[in-house]
Parts: structure tokens; sequence; C-alpha cells
């Protein structure tokens, strides 16, 4: 089970992202498609398998300064389809759902090294070392923009309270 840290951290990049808090979620984030240009909000109710991984083209993001961006992120952490046949299969998982999309963004920060960080309360460190993993983080290179470390700093300690007292009350 990971840790109060760890799981703050993820909720953190759920709230970045902006698919925990977004206005048609029914399930955490986890059902949440990429918001394209057009501003129409979406959510999918079949975790068979990534929402795009049937053909569906992706959505278009931005198309001033060029080039173009598009995007087929969805779920909870708005991982992108390329990724995902190889990232099913390696943490053999078994569809898209909440405890698939967990496991996988876990395996993201355990190869960007941050998990150490994040338990060692170095969360603007591990901010910075998942920036090229999620285009809501500063410093990355998405060109899509991101929150400010400011934002996210300030965000963390009230969801890691959250967590905490989760695994209190659970225990006691």
């Amino acid at each position: 089970m990971p840790s109060p840290q760890l799981t703050a951290f993820l909720d953190l990049i759920a709230w970045s992202e902006g698919t925990s808090t977004h206005p048609l979620t029914r399930n955490d984030g986890y059902d949440v498609i990429v918001t394209g240009a057009d501003g129409a909000p979406e959510i999918f109710t079949d975790y068979a398998d990534h929402p795009f991984a049937g053909g569906r083209k992706p959505k278009l993001i931005r198309m001033e300064p060029p080039p173009p961006i598009l995007s087929d992120a969805a779920g909870r952490y708005q991982q992108m389809l390329k990724y995902w046949p190889a990232y099913k299969a390696q943490l053999e998982l078994p569809d898209f759902g909440p405890a698939s999309q967990d496991k996988l963004a876990i395996q993201l920060i355990t190869e960007c090294r941050a998990i150490r960080l994040i338990e060692a309360g170095q969360v603007t460190a591990a901010i910075a070392a998942c920036s090229s993993r999620w285009a809501s983080f500063p410093g990355n290179n998405y060109g899509q923009g991101g929150r400010k470390i400011e934002e996210l700093m300030a965000r963390y300690p009230d969801l890691l309270i959250k967590r905490q007292e989760q695994v209190t009350g659970a225990s006691a």
C-alpha cells in the first residue's frame, strides 16, 4: 500500500492536471478525457482499455502558436496512449481502471527517481523530477504552460493531511 506521502503526491498530480476537480468526473478524475481547444469537457465510463486505444482521434489542444498540439491523454493522471501498451504489458495491468492508472503513475514517478524525494518530504524536487511526465507541472516541455510551483506547494500540505488522517482514522 502506498504511503500517505505518495498518495498525496498522486492527488497533487490529479489536482494539477485538473482531473480530480473536473466538473463531470464521477470517479475522482479516473474517468476524465483531456479537454480540447473546443473546451468541451468529457468523461468515459468503460475502463476496459485506454479510451483512445480503439482508434479514436486525438483531441486538438492548441493551434497557436504553431505547431498544433494534439493529445489523447486520459484518466486521473492524463496518461497518453502512446505509452499505454508498453506499460500495460510491463506492469501486467488488466484494464485502464483506477488501480491500473495508479500503478502506472507510480511507475512513472519511480522512473523519475522521485519516490525517495516524496518520502523525504522534498516535494519541490519531486515535482521538478516529474515535470517531464506531466504537462501541468512547472518545467515541462509540452508547450501547454503549467502550474506555478507555489500553487502546488500550497496545495500539497492539505492533501497530505487528508491522506494521513485516512491512515490514522483507519487504524484507530
